[in-house]
């Protein structure tokens, strides 16, 4: 079904190739192997249309057409296969934050310290000058704090875990899910990138610090 009638196909197939270059770029940098990982951007708010990755798709050969479009409920309004399994995770974040985009990223990094500070139920990023491209934030002094949430298949229950922790913890501009990676996202889509950058870049520095391969 092509929705064209409410303005969001000219907007989608902007951020089909955006989402579709993202991916490619993500996956050259060790985030996004394989088909692992998932990305969205809001097309449309009235009603709400959301540009997602479609599931199985290799992140290292992504074209804009392996990316659909969604409603509210997940159901595909444009585009061939079926979205994401995490659609709902991402569907939660916009709502829950208003969100322009969520990216979810499954790095090495992000893997193992979602493992290691499960038990805790959130990884404390302080200190790092880096914190400061995180949205808001204006000191190195500011401490980040990533909520840990378990993975599951059941992704009815996951999301009610993502909301619950989105909840608990409203300054947070990241969620990591126990052995899966990082969810963050942002305004728009360049926010949600920049976001991810960060967010990389201090896992690795926690990660080599706390494992002690620095």
């Amino acid at each position: 079904m092509d929705n064209k009638s409410n303005g969001s196909y000219p907007k989608h197939a902007i951020l089909a190739r955006q989402l579709a270059a993202l991916g490619r770029d993500f996956y050259a940098r060790g985030w996004m192997l394989g088909t692992s990982g998932n990305l969205s951007a809001v097309a449309g708010s009235e009603p709400l249309r959301l540009a997602i990755t479609a599931s199985g798709a290799h992140k290292g050969e992504l074209t804009s057409a392996q990316i659909l479009q969604i409603d509210e409920h997940g159901a595909v309004m444009r585009g061939k296969g079926r979205p994401s399994d995490e659609t709902r995770l991402h569907l939660t974040v916009v709502r829950e934050r208003g969100a322009g985009a969520v990216l979810h990223t499954h790095s090495v990094w992000s893997t193992l310290l979602s493992e290691t500070f499960a038990r805790k139920g959130r990884l404390p990023i302080e200190g790092f000058e880096m914190l400061k491209g995180l949205n808001g934030v204006q000191t190195h002094e500011h401490c980040e704090d990533l909520p840990v949430i378990e993975n599951s298949q059941n992704m009815e229950a996951v999301s009610r875990s993502l909301a619950e922790a989105l909840k608990q913890y409203p300054a947070a501009h990241g969620v990591l899910l126990r052995r899966h990676g990082l969810y963050t996202w942002g305004r728009n889509l360049d926010e949600a990138r920049r976001h991810v950058e960060i967010f990389e870049f201090l896992l690795e520095v926690v990660g080599r610090t706390h494992f002690g391969s620095v």
